[in-house]
């Protein structure tokens, strides 16, 4: 078990670079502007022989109400209370300002190691800075420059009494272990989550739908910023929870506009971190706002999902305050079989993140499709349900010859891909190909999850197929016989 430090600062003084060079991935999204970080941020950090938790926070503000600054401040004071550790960054070429004074003052009182940390501190303009580093009282900084990796020696020496006093803590505290070693195994049970490998599930929406209050009420907890304004969260954050029994890595995403409005470059960077999550993905839950659901963003959204070929959930939010529920229900419905074809039978569930209905149904939903992303049918079933199709309506025959579909097996899952081994594949019209997916959604119980299908030919025995005419020997034409009519 290791120790959990939580760097904290004014804004822009590189908190989210350093969280980077720690993690040795960019994971926090790095911009000059100030403020570009909101939500907490966790990563496995390494650090010579340290391994242990970082969290990247928002920066500090000297805010205190309920506007957005306020909001975030409370979030950063939140994940120093929390963390065994801190480390207060301040920013070596511009030196000490009042609120570096003030937050230095509260990370006292509510943190009992605290490292203070000059950054940006490579070369001899920031020497004035590092040296009026130490009237906050807190030690001699550790001088770095995180864009660069300097002092990462420094602030190893720092934490190692930290890590030695906790893992010491912790070996007193451990209770003991039996393990079973007659406990049987089961080797042939499906692969369920585990907390090794946790269910990968990414919640995607335009902005202002409830993505970041959804997943608060999920894990019990106000862990990511919220408020009315839109587009409030920026980075992709994962969270490791329970869910109903279920280990669970769930994703927060920016809220995704059209690619027409999105002009800044720091949103292009956060819903670019968005679109990242959902590769990683393997449940994808498209969260709508019952107000307006289906609009043309809604559909581009769900259809990147299906092309990335993650299983869909479909979430309609804000529920609570709908007032006609039946007629709304229906229309829904209607909506969604005939806007999103291509995921026709994916659960479409009705909640509110807000009062906490639906949390239930949305886990079982989440569970339905991941069962059918992992599903594999036998290529024995599958040959004779292609015969049943391939009877009840034959392929096309361009040229007077009939496509033959000789034999069908399933090479894949996640999402399931299946091959159809047939004569002159180029031939066949996307429509029997359509005909085919939508007879093995139905047929091996497959509704909402992307189906792959591939048509390959088996290629011509005939080695003389294609081959081009000999012309005549000279000896042939020397005896008259070059030409068939000589």
């Amino acid at each position: 078990m290791s120790f959990t430090l939580a760097i904290v600062g004014r804004p822009n003084v590189g908190k989210s670079t350093l969280f980077n060079r720690l993690v040795g991935k960019r994971l926090a999204l790095v911009d000059d502007q100030p403020g570009v970080t909101r939500d907490l941020r966790e990563g496995e950090a390494r650090l010579g022989d340290l391994r242990f938790t970082v969290i990247d926070t928002a920066g500090l503000e000297e805010a205190t109400d309920e506007s957005l600054q306020g909001r975030m401040r409370r979030l950063t004071e939140r994940a120093v209370e929390m963390a065994d550790a801190c480390l207060f960054l301040v920013d070596g070429r511009v030196g000490i300002l009042p609120a570096d004074e003030v937050f230095a003052d509260i990370l006292r009182r509510k943190n009992a190691h605290v490292i203070l940390g000059a950054n940006k501190a490579e070369g001899k303009a920031a020497d004035a800075g590092v040296i009026e580093a130490y009237s906050l009282g807190l030690g001699e900084p550790v001088r770095m420059s995180a864009e660069h990796g300097e002092g990462m020696g420094e602030l190893l020496s720092a934490l190692q009494p930290i890590a030695k006093e906790f893992e010491a803590r912790a070996a007193e505290t451990a209770p003991e272990t039996e393990v079973d070693v007659d406990a049987d195994s089961d080797e042939d049970a499906p692969k369920l989550p585990t907390n090794e490998k946790p269910l990968q599930v990414a919640v995607i929406g335009r902005p202002n739908a409830g993505k970041s209050t959804l997943i608060n009420k999920l894990i019990g907890e106000e862990r990511l910023l919220t408020g009315p304004e839109a587009g409030i969260t920026r980075d992709s954050i994962s969270l490791k929870f329970d869910w109903n029994g279920t280990p669970t890595r769930i994703f927060d995403t920016a809220g995704m506009r059209k690619r027409a409005k999105v002009q800044e470059k720091l949103e292009k960077l956060s819903v670019s971190d968005g679109l990242r999550a959902v590769k990683f993905a393997e449940v994808v839950v498209v969260l709508l706002d019952a107000a307006i659901p289906f609009e043309q963003q809604d559909l581009r959204i769900a259809d990147l999902a299906e092309r990335e070929g993650r299983a869909v959930v479909i979430a309609v939010n804000k529920w609570d305050v709908e007032p006609e529920k039946q007629a709304k229900l229906k229309g829904l419905l209607e909506a969604f079989n005939r806007l999103l074809p291509q995921l026709r039978g994916a659960p479409l569930i009705t909640i509110s993140a807000k009062t906490g209905r639906g949390m239930d149904r949305l886990h079982e939903a989440v569970m339905r499709a991941y069962d059918v992303w992992n599903r594999r049918v036998k290529t024995a079933h599958l040959n004779g349900w292609l015969a049943e199709m391939v009877s009840a309506h034959p392929p096309p025959a361009p040229g007077g010859r009939r496509i033959k579909l000789r034999y069908m097996t399933q090479a894949k899952t996640r999402p399931p891909g299946f091959v159809v081994m047939c004569s002159h594949p180029d031939k066949l019209p996307d429509s029997y190909s359509r005909y085919l997916i939508n007879g093995l959604r139905e047929d091996f119980d497959m509704p909402g999850t992307p189906i792959r299908l591939t048509m390959r030919g088996q290629g011509d025995k005939n080695p003389y197929k294609n081959r081009k005419k000999s012309t005549p020997s000279r000896l042939r034409k020397h005896l008259g016989k070059g030409r068939a009519d000589e």
